[in-house]
């Protein structure tokens, strides 16, 4: 049995951040249900990365919404707005992104399903909240980090800002509803009640990088300066960062440089190691590192740096993590099977349970494949 067998989601989301949490929920046992268009569904059915589809739909749709039963329906429509609203008094939980006001328009938002489902807990995804100026702007993940200071924190100094790689801020965020719809179900076993979640992309993103801000919120009200020589964290003294060897990189993490001298016979930082000046010459020692690393491969300076217990690690990419020994002991993959029958491989949910790993064998669902079963 999984922990949240026989509770029912209604997932009226799309693309990333709420279908996201409704996934995991469905990870986690949940009888999940998409509430689609029936006009072309969730867009991001037709939102294809590097032209990877599964039939119609593409192949990023199956990774997001596995073990999910979909319902078409229009909610513009009374009738089928009559039948949703009656299968809403069924649910435990139901989540949606649509920008603020647009439930309230239709007639589900929370205090009106609430009044009909006291014990609903009903999460809503925004970009920005739901007051304020920016309520209408798209919540879109690139625009959030780049709103919030984000990229400020990547790259070195005096370059370019360099936005976060993949959606960050929609799994962050999507993570975060998760937490808020078990904590008020929580609540619900000991009062009855349901009650509103709401989390934005926007405070997602201020939460991430809280460690930072908060130094800032105390400080003189600059923002904190990028290393300009293998910035991986802009307040983190000398060696933190990435180098380059002769057949790959290096991340290095805190370690003292008097330490990094000895085990990398490196008399060129006996002047930098007083423990107060990493940070104050971090851009010299950090230049030094650099240099001095370049010459050797990176298996030749984990042979010297591991053995002594410091903080390092090659940087891979995918085929070298995924010919290892330690990514084959995670069993991080698993097989979902399309509709059509097509298996995709993706990744596992991320949590184990009394020492097993949760598995759902299913991808995505076709478009309102289960529309008689739950509107009749």
């Amino acid at each position: 049995m999984k922990p949240l067998d026989g509770l029912r989601v209604l997932d009226f989301a799309q693309f990333l951040a709420g279908p996201m949490a409704a996934m995991r929920l469905a990870d986690l046992g949940a009888e999940v249900i998409k509430i689609e268009r029936p006009a072309g569904g969730d867009l991001c059915r037709s939102l294809v990365i590097a032209d990877q589809k599964v039939g119609p739909d593409s192949l990023l749709f199956h990774t997001i919404n596995r073990g999910k039963k979909s319902v078409a329906a229009d909610l513009k429509d009374s009738a089928d707005l009559e039948k949703v609203a009656a299968l809403i008094d069924t649910a435990d939980v139901m989540i949606h992104n649509f920008r603020p006001g647009v439930m309230e328009r239709i007639g589900l938002s929370y205090d009106a399903v609430s009044a009909r489902n006291p014990r609903l807990v009903y999460g809503a995804v925004t970009g920005y909240g739901t007051t304020g100026p920016w309520v209408k702007k798209p919540g879109q993940d690139l625009l959030v980090q780049a709103m919030t200071g984000m990229p400020w924190l990547s790259g070195n100094d005096g370059e370019a800002p360099v936005p976060a790689g993949f959606a960050v801020l929609d799994i962050a965020c999507g993570n975060h509803l998760v937490q808020g719809i078990m904590a008020a179900l929580i609540r619900r076993g000991v009062t009855g009640k349901g009650g509103l979640v709401e989390v934005d992309l926007m405070s997602s993103s201020l939460d991430m990088q809280f460690e930072l801000l908060t130094a800032y919120l105390n400080g003189d009200g600059t923002m904190p300066r990028r290393s300009a020589v293998s910035n991986a964290n802009a307040t983190v003294a000398a060696p933190y960062g990435v180098y380059a060897c002769a057949d790959g990189y290096l991340a290095l993490a805190m370690t003292p440089i008097a330490t990094l001298r000895d085990l990398l016979d490196c008399p060129e930082l006996e002047g930098y190691c007083a423990p107060e000046i990493a940070l104050e010459k971090r851009d010299e020692i950090k230049a030094i590192l650099r240099d001095h690393l370049a010459g050797k491969t990176v298996q030749h300076w984990l042979d010297r740096l591991e053995p002594a217990d410091i903080w390092c690690a090659r940087v891979m990419d995918w085929p070298e993590l995924m010919a290892t020994d330690g990514f084959a002991a995670l069993d991080a993959v698993q097989e979902i099977a399309a509709p059509d029958g097509t298996q995709i491989r993706t990744t596992r949910c991320p949590i184990r349970l009394d020492g097993a790993v949760l598995r759902n064998p299913e991808g995505g669902p076709a478009l309102g494949a289960d529309t008689a079963r739950y509107l009749g």
